[in-house]
């Protein structure tokens, strides 16, 4: 030992017997020991030190027990503490490869054991707690920095103790003994230090601890199990004494088997004597069979390669070791921690959850601190789940958010695992315990649906209807099936993976079926290959092509008299304001640009930019004076273009192509969201795979060691495969069979009959199928996707028929000929023109845009892609409207106007595109005009008796608003549409799908403009403001990333949100298009995805306030009828009087038909939702104004989750509300307004 360093521990003092003696410079000499440590090298000599001489045993903690009213020696004894116990793994950074820094690292470890020994004090523990009570009694005005420093150095020795590994070799114990670890758990037990942690867990004021008292929490319960601890002090059940039954039985049968078998194996002849044995069959080296030279009764282990030597394997193709870290404590100790347990889950759990989840977030923590987050929510749910499920403890831990924070873990521990190879074995172990807490996940929404409370199974049928909604989590566990690596993940973590899948696929195929069809999202990635722009041919500069030039861009310019459209004005530029370059340089780039605008023969784009440049530059005339002359501008221009100005090197061009190119490529790939509807047979598709149906033959393997659930889960997936799917020859394989002998041949076969006999059959269809086809046998040496397994089974394709069809010389020479002739004709489609007039009928459309393209007479398939059914008619000609306008008056006094209108009309279109053309043509006002009308036999029939539950849902929404008619506008729109899935995705990217009912003309923006000027005479300014801006922003947003999302129009201010309550201003809401709240789930109004930037830039400029805007009002008034506003205003209260008796008069009809027929009533579903005033409209307004209160309390955390996932629309679930989501259909506000009237009925007979 180092010569001052053992002066400094002399110093301190010395112990006699149970009492410490310290000396008087004490305090200097601890003050010194932490100077030491500070300074020691990387083999840590200064702790190893130290820790030979039991510092900690025989100076430290008498001191701190005897001295404990000195705060200044009670504090450096502590520090010192806490930096001598720290884990090893922080002193070396990792696990050294080096033999010497393995052996310090060793010796270091080995004194933290003995520290840990010496911590298993009541007393010690006893003085720890007294001190942290004492502190946190303090309020926090009292409290100083020293104290709570001293509560994290109390706080982390604490840890730093329960973090010492246990060693393996002097902790020899069998369960129920107490361990080192146990007797320091039952120290802070007895000194009261547990009920300290809970405090620190529950109390508000002390919520800085919350990762301190994770982390301690998690190493208490280190080497427990939540089944242990919930049967801690119980009976055993039934079930367990059954269960270890079998097990029994199961190695009973096995060994009589074992037993037996010897026995016939034993022969009369004694063994002393060897001999040689002729084993037929079996070839040795040359031709001749094996001769045996042993006993007959080790013949059953024979093989070729008794006595060669064991070949190694590398490192790297090694299987990672188990850790099996997970013992029974003492009776006592598991009590205790049971009943801590409890307090825990009813006091502290959801407030300590959500708080280490928001330092999570916020990125508050250290590295990896989310791993004691996983084991937490694995550990809590799963002890509740055995100890008398209640929801309401979890309730922080059960959301769609937990999910996604889940799923991302996985994939960042995945990626983290193929690159830092290195540590592949923690971010190994840190992915087992993030698919731990999803499948803890899953049990507990497993559990919630066996509930007896009905609020509590509808909440687990939101969250399962999210779950299987997203594509993340409904392919999670394919995606990690197929990336499993034996050689990085363990054993354990297969089992865990495997029984998880199981659990979800029940859980999907039980929610299936109870439901005709089932929408989930799906989204693809769409790479494109990025084509790199083509270099421009540099113009020529030579004084011929200078005047040349120079001509044309002159004729241009007088032609057009120097005038430049609105439109170029204002694209054009001069500057980038967030450029880090400077403005004198820009000036120069802006010379330049109008040059090269010179040069490409742009002229008005030219004179554009110079002018521009003069307002940003007007200093010096360097771009003319404010007054100049177009004359003078022409000459300034053609001084410019003959001017030799300094350009950027070529390098830093190429630098900057590349990197638009790369620029380029990324905005090639974007993610395509869709909905369809889900097929649960179409997904158990997707692990007819052999990459997914290895890893469940590798847990097979261990078919004696798995438990039985194992197995079964096993089992039934290969069943899935083998007989639902009727993918058996997928099994057909070499070492599968091998497998399957291995079980047939057990002894205890008997105690896995579900595994004999799914094997039995998987035989017995081979051995089928090689009665037809005699190339199975080799099949079995090979691994066989779903081609291979279909050829296998039903018969091998023949050569030549996969090839491509040759075309011959007379063929290529004939198709040259037709497409020569018929080019230049104005044919919609000259494929289907060609198609006919080949000589070879039995060619397809595919073919032949090949062979064109091919024979170079087309440059591109895209020339020739088939035109959309419904995209060809797009202009009306005069004819069509005329004829519009004729059936229009012809059929504007029937039932149903717009049906006669589509079916009389000679160029077949949408419905959407008919309305939209009337509304332009202001034949009418509002689409209400074009419902289909009720007819009085209708009426009558409604009236009485026999009026049934469809009709009635048919009258309540035959006047729903107006966004009812757009939403079935838009299904009819999209039914035009025939083709694929991909072809319909990309026309609703493209803005083709509603394009028409969002262009602006003419007629439409007066009508926009006069709803706006009546916006601004009712003090509607600000929020016209800040809806032009939001259409401005989303355009600029959708231009610039080239993808459309539906983007919320989210109110921040007062008079914002009272605007959009407002009838008006939705009125003017639905004339831009913008769609309104699609359910209960949705509050707030939408800018749709299929409106492009161009169409919203256009609804922006007509909300803008015009210069004669006051004038043109003012002749309009004086033209416009004086009463015809107030004419409105009464219309609206008519329409609204109107409503209120139509909906009395329903409750009267429902009233006598629930006295006929009570028993219908009386199943009829009751909403808790508040009756409504007796409208339609005022109806709808109390919802959104019940909705937009309820949706305030979570804007925040909305605004956080479309951060996680603006990819796609997840909707945030309230599991603790109580929608349904099994009912949400697109009737819901149907049902809604009906269980308002019904509600009315029984207050009016209360």
């Amino acid at each position: 030992m180092n010569c001052e360093l053992l002066a400094t521990c002399s110093a301190l003092g010395y112990l006699e017997g149970d009492t410490y003696h310290k000396e008087a410079d004490c305090l200097e000499s601890v003050k010194d020991l932490i100077r030491y440590l500070r300074h020691e090298d990387d083999t840590r000599d200064v702790r190893q030190q130290l820790g030979d001489s039991q510092i900690i045993q025989n100076d430290l903690l008498p001191i701190i027990v005897q001295y404990r009213q000195e705060k200044a020696l009670f504090d450096a004894c502590i520090r010192l503490m806490v930096n001598l116990t720290q884990p090893a793994m922080l002193c070396f950074g990792k696990v050294p490869d080096d033999p010497v820094f393995r052996h310090h690292f060793i010796q270091v470890t080995s004194h933290l054991q003995a520290y840990k020994e010496a911590f298993a004090s009541e007393k010690v523990f006893g003085i720890l707690s007294e001190t942290l009570y004492n502190l946190l009694q303090l309020d926090w005005e009292q409290r100083q920095e020293e104290d709570n420093l001293l509560i994290e150095r109390i706080l982390l020795l604490v840890r730093n103790v329960l973090h010492v590994p246990a060693d393996p070799c002097e902790e020899k114990k069998v369960d129920d003994d107490a361990s080192v670890h146990d007797r320091v758990l039952w120290a802070i037990h007895m000194s009261g230090f547990d009920d300290l942690v809970k405090f620190l867990a529950s109390a508000q004021s002390e919520q800085q601890w919350s990762m301190h008292v994770l982390e301690i929490i998690s190493l208490m319960f280190r080497d427990q199990t939540p089944e242990c601890l919930v049967s801690a002090g119980n009976a055993r059940s039934a079930e367990e004494k059954q269960r270890d039954s079998q097990e029994l039985e199961a190695l009973r049968q096995k060994e009589l088997a074992e037993k037996r078998s010897r026995t016939l194996q034993r022969g009369n002849r004694h063994s002393r004597f060897g001999g040689s044995y002729v084993v037929q069959g079996l070839k040795a080296i040359g031709d001749k069979d094996v001769i045996y030279h042993r006993t007959l009764l080790n013949f059953r282990n024979y093989t070729h390669d008794i006595g060669k030597a064991v070949r190694r394997v590398p490192k790297r193709y090694r299987r990672i070791q188990e850790r099996e870290d997970k013992r029974r404590s003492a009776l006592n100790v598991r009590l205790f921690l049971r009943d801590f347990c409890v307090d825990f889950l009813e006091n502290c759990y959801n407030r300590l959850m959500y708080l280490v989840k928001e330092n999570l977030i916020r990125e508050q923590t250290q590295q990896h601190d989310e791993t004691y987050y996983l084991w937490a929510l694995s550990f809590f749910m799963a002890f509740n789940r055995g100890n008398g499920f209640r929801a309401d403890l979890v309730s922080e831990t059960m959301s769609i958010r937990t999910f996604h924070f889940i799923e991302r873990n996985i994939t960042n521990y995945y990626e983290m695992l193929l690159t830092d190879r290195k540590e592949a074995t923690s971010w190994s172990r840190r992915m087992h315990l993030a698919l731990k807490a999803y499948q803890e996940l899953l049990l507990t929404v497993n559990e919630m649906d066996r509930s007896h409370d009905e609020s509590i199974r509808q909440s687990s049928n939101v969250v399962k209807s999210n779950i299987f909604y997203m594509m993340e989590y409904r392919e999670i566990f394919l995606t990690l099936l197929r990336k499993y690596d034996e050689t990085k993940q363990p054993h354990s973590y297969l089992k865990d993976l495997v029984e998880s899948t199981h659990l979800f696929l029940r859980m999907l195929e039980r929610f299936c079926k109870g439901r005709k069809n089932l929408i989930v999202q799906r989204k693809r990635v769409k790479r494109r290959k990025s084509r790199g722009k083509k270099t421009q041919p540099v113009a020529e500069t030579s004084p011929e092509a200078l005047e040349e030039t120079w001509k044309i861009v002159e004729e241009e310019l007088r032609a057009t008299g120097f005038q430049l459209s609105e439109s170029l004005s204002e694209s054009i530029v001069p500057f980038d304001a967030t450029s880090e370059t400077p403005l004198e340089e820009q000036r120069t780039e802006a010379m330049v640009r109008v040059q090269d605008s010179l040069l490409a023969r742009m002229g008005p784009e030219a004179l554009g930019l110079l002018r521009a440049a003069r307002e940003v530059w007007p200093e010096g005339d360097v771009f003319g004076s404010a007054d100049v002359e177009p004359e003078e501008e022409l000459e300034l221009l053609k001084q410019i273009l003959h001017a030799n100005l300094p350009r950027p090197t070529p390098e830093t061009l190429v630098e900057e192509d590349d990197d638009g190119a790369e620029l380029e490529e990324e905005e090639m790939e974007s993610v395509q969201v869709s909905e369809s509807e889900f097929n649960f047979l179409d997904f158990i598709k997707k692990f007819a795979n052999p990459s997914i149906v290895q890893p469940y033959l590798l847990l097979l393997k261990s078919y004696a060691k798995n438990t039985p659930h194992t197995n079964h889960c096993v089992a039934r997936m290969l069943h899935r495969v083998a007989v639902d799917l009727k993918m058996d020859a997928l099994l057909f394989q070499l070492s599968v069979f091998h497998l399957f002998n291995k079980i047939l041949s057990d002894p205890a076969a008997a105690a896995y009959k579900e595994l004999v006999t799914f094997a039995k059959y998987v035989m017995n269809r081979f051995f089928s199928v090689a009665a037809q086809n005699n190339k199975a046998y080799v099949e079995l040496l090979f691994w066989k996707n779903v081609g291979a397994v279909r050829e296998m089974t039903e018969g091998y394709s023949k050569d030549g028929e996969g090839k491509k069809p040759t075309w011959t010389e007379e063929e290529e020479e004939e198709l040259r000929k037709l497409y020569m002739e018929h080019r230049d004709s104005e044919v919609p489609d000259i494929v289907e023109t060609l198609l006919p007039l080949l000589s070879n009928s039995n060619r397809t459309r595919r073919q032949v845009v090949t062979q064109l393209v091919h024979m170079g007479l087309v440059d591109n398939a895209k020339e020739l892609k088939k035109q959309k059914i419904g995209t060809r008619i797009v202009l009306w000609t005069e004819d069509q409207e005329e004829e519009l306008q004729m059936l229009f008056e012809e059929y504007r006094d029937s039932d149903d106007v717009l049906g006669n209108i589509l079916k009389k009309l000679t160029a077949k279109r949408s419905r959407a595109r008919v309305v939209d053309k009337l509304l332009s043509m202001g034949l009418v006002s509002e689409r209400r005009e074009l419902y289909k009308k009720r007819s009085r036999s209708a009426q009558g029939k409604n009236s009485g008796d026999g009026m049934t539950e469809e009709e009635f849902l048919a009258e309540l929404t035959q006047e729903l608003p107006d966004d009812s008619v757009e939403m079935d506008d838009d299904e009819d729109e999209s039914k035009d549409s025939e083709g694929d899935e991909d072809q319909e995705r990309e026309r609703s990217q493209n803005g083709g799908k509603k394009s028409q009912s969002f262009n602006l003309t003419v007629e439409r923006r007066a009508d926009v403009g006069a709803v706006v000027h009546a916006l601004r005479k009712e003090g509607m300014s600000g929020p016209l403001l800040w809806l032009q801006n939001c259409l401005n922003r989303t355009a600029n947003d959708r231009d610039e990333d080239g993808v459309s999302q539906p983007v919320p129009l989210v109110p921040l201010a007062e008079a914002s949100e009272e605007a959009m309550e407002t009838k008006s201003f939705q009125r003017l809401l639905r004339k831009l298009g913008i769609r309104p709240p699609a359910d209960e789930q949705e509050t707030f109004w939408r800018i749709p995805a299929e409106i492009s930037p161009s169409q919203l830039w256009s609804a922006a400029a007509a909300l803008a306030p015009r210069e004669e805007e006051p004038e043109n009002a003012e002749e309009q008034d004086g033209l416009r009828d004086p009463t015809e506003e107030q004419q409105q205003h009464e219309e609206e209260e008519e329409e609204e009087v109107a409503g209120e008796h139509r909906a009395q008069a329903l409750r009267a009809l429902l009233l006598a038909r629930k006295r006929k027929r009570p028993t219908v009533m009386n199943t009829a579903p009751v909403s808790d939702l508040t009756p409504a005033d007796g409208t339609d409209s005022a109806t709808e307004r109390s919802q959104e104004k019940t909705s937009n209160k309820r949706s305030r309390s979570r804007l925040l955390d909305d605004e956080e989750q479309q951060k996680e996932d603006d990819s796609s629309p997840v909707k945030d679930v309230d599991t603790n509300g109580d929608a349904d989501s099994d009912r949400e259909d697109i009737s819901a506000p149907v049902k809604r307004r009906r269980k308002m009237v019904l509600i009315d009925e029984e207050e009016e007979e209360d």
